[in-house]
């Protein structure tokens, strides 16, 4: 694993946040594989599994659709480059409009699955759990 594909790992994962930060389908729709479409998978905090890439682009547009102001500060993120695919895991802290549901803030753990192709690091699975308690050290 050399630097420089951690480095390209990171930048190819940010890039998925990011096109969710700005509600950008198109760059959304840049950052996953286009290659195996099939294995292509996705699953947002309490939803179903999504199997399929145009299922999986659906989801985030109509996810963006409905999401006036989202931004994420990634926590504990750690890279793991095996050959032409990398793992990356995180903690994702969420700050959203706040609504009468809550005060606007969550923490999801993340795992991303990314594979090497001709045009860079593409997203095939992503993860999301919500963090619903705090464990507390003894």
């Amino acid at each position: 694993m050399s630097a420089a594909d951690t480095d390209d790992v990171a930048a190819a994962n940010a890039a998925l946040y990011e096109a969710f930060e700005t509600a950008d389908v198109d760059r959304m729709s840049r950052v996953w594989d286009e290659v195996d479409p099939d294995a292509v998978v996705c699953v947002h905090p309490g939803w179903p599994m999504l199997r399929g890439r145009d299922t999986v682009l659906r989801s985030w547009s109509a996810v963006m659709a409905g999401t006036d102001y989202i931004q994420f500060f990634l926590t504990d993120v750690q890279v793991t480059v095996l050959g032409d695919t990398a793992i990356v895991t995180c903690q994702e802290n969420v700050l959203t409009e706040v609504s009468e549901q809550g005060d606007g803030n969550a923490a999801v753990i993340a795992t991303n699955v990314l594979v090497r192709r001709p045009g860079g690091w593409r997203v095939q699975v992503h993860h999301g759990s919500p963090v619903l308690g705090r464990l507390v050290d003894e």
